[in-house]
């Protein structure tokens, strides 16, 4: 396996890919860390790659196997198109690379089964990179939630939408986000964040039944989506996914036999509107009104922002994973579970 640096010498990265924008966040959020430093990258769009060296200052190299080769990388993230993660994630774990992944994990429970293995058979250290974890607020909603602020759990309602295939320049031919065969959909892309946040909250579901479909837009292989999931102790959640919504509050709504839970301002269109009331709120039985938190709105950008620090952190040995490959095979269960119920018609069991 690669030793990892010692004492505070910094962690030291590559890059796999610019396809998936958010890493190009994470490479703006580490320039400032003292403590890690993107060092390389390589892609296979070339044109994009040199790019994106250029504007980060990382050193480009034509060649995967050569960024793979290099000593003075400790770490990669894997920010390709969603289909070829496990081809990078095993060649990354054979250089004994530790990897840290965008999400989704992979299109296929096989792909899945096989990152897990390349990773355990080199011992190398893996991250999903599953900002919905990061979020102060979502953070809070889960301590209230294992604590039984709101007793019991009846019904989960989490939102996770973005606006973009109503924008013409992003639904265009060539974007590998609406490809059915680099991405699947626009489901298994972006409901991932709230199957994740599911899991994450219950744990695993028992069953699902779902529609997902082309509503109002052709550009993707699906538009919108609402999974209906079942958990052990009964809990039904309720997971809306829209790329066609442009405005937003209530993002996640929790009741109990004890009270409720309702957060604002958790996914992209409710994050682009003015603030209009709490982030995140309580309400228990026998009080006369919610508590309310002292979180300010969080915009989108500042929950993806946030994902590299306790990244670095696991890397250097000073916290866990933010989910771990196992957590990832579960996510992608449940959306392809979703897909199968929605493609014919009936309660898909896990």
């Amino acid at each position: 396996m690669n030793a990892l640096p010692k004492n505070d010498a910094p962690i030291r990265l590559g890059v796999i890919s610019f396809a998936h924008a958010h890493v190009r966040l994470y490479c703006q959020v580490i320039a400032d860390y003292p403590d890690a430093q993107v060092v390389a990258c390589w892609d296979d769009d070339t044109a994009r790659g040199q790019q994106f060296a250029t504007q980060f200052g990382l050193e480009w190299l034509p060649e995967l196997d050569d960024l793979l080769a290099r000593d003075d990388i400790d770490a990669v993230f894997i920010a390709s198109p969603t289909n070829k993660h496990a081809e990078h994630a095993i060649a990354a774990a054979k250089a004994s690379k530790h990897i840290l992944l965008q999400k989704p994990m992979a299109l296929t429970l096989a792909d899945c089964d096989a990152i897990i293995a390349a990773v355990d058979e080199a011992g190398v250290k893996f991250s999903l990179c599953y900002q919905m974890r990061c979020d102060p607020v979502n953070q809070q909603m889960k301590k209230l939630v294992e604590a039984g602020a709101v007793g019991d759990i009846a019904v989960v309602r989490r939102r996770h939408a973005i606006p973009l295939l109503l924008d013409k320049n992003w639904a265009v031919p060539g974007n590998w986000h609406i490809d059915p065969e680099q991405n699947m959909g626009m489901f298994m892309d972006d409901a991932s964040h709230a199957a994740d946040w599911f899991y994450w909250m219950l744990g695993a579901p028992i069953s699902v039944m779902a529609e997902i479909d082309n509503v109002i837009t052709r550009s993707a292989p699906d538009d919108n989506g609402v999974a209906l999931y079942r958990f052990r102790k009964g809990e039904i959640g309720i997971l809306l996914n829209s790329s066609t919504q442009l405005a937003a509050e209530a993002t996640t709504e929790i009741y109990g036999s004890a009270g409720s839970i309702h957060q604002n301002y958790g996914d992209a269109p409710s994050s682009l509107l003015p603030a209009a009331g709490s982030a995140l709120k309580v309400f228990r039985a026998g009080e006369s009104d919610w508590q309310r938190f002292d979180f300010p709105l969080v915009p989108q950008r500042s929950r993806i922002e946030a994902v590299p620090r306790p990244l670095i952190d696991y890397l250097k040995g000073a916290g866990p994973p933010i989910a771990t490959a196992e957590e990832g095979r579960v996510c992608i269960e449940m959306i392809l579970g979703a897909y199968q119920s929605a493609r014919e018609g009936r309660r898909v069991h896990f």
